[in-house]
């Protein structure tokens, strides 16, 4: 099921304390992008985010949930209508968040 574009908006008014927030749509999906690292996606109408240490000691009940099938396991975010925990949940990740892998030139 892909995921609607008010979703997306839903989540990124709520991430929209911080700075460098973009997305990218992705075969009906959205993947979510923090100061250029990728921290998760919205998948079936759901923001799931990368399972770092860090967001699995924040949250207090984490869930893991599979994005697609044949797709890693990732941290369901339920409380997406918080902002002030989505900020700090995106700022306390990010440092374990892997680099962007540079693209090879032809």
């Amino acid at each position: 099921m892909a995921s609607s574009k008010e979703y997306l908006n839903f989540v990124l008014e709520n991430l929209s304390d911080l700075e460098d927030i973009t997305h990218r749509a992705m075969m009906g999906e959205f993947i979510i992008y923090y100061k250029g690292k990728i921290a998760g996606g919205i998948y079936s109408n759901r923001l799931l985010i990368k399972p770092v240490k860090s967001a699995v000691e924040y949250m207090p009940t984490v869930s893991y949930e599979i994005p697609y099938k044949g797709a890693k396991e990732m941290l369901l975010v339920e409380e997406v209508d918080n902002k002030g925990f989505l900020t700090e949940l995106f700022k306390t990740m990010y440092d374990e968040l892997p680099a962007p892998k540079s693209k090879k030139k032809k």
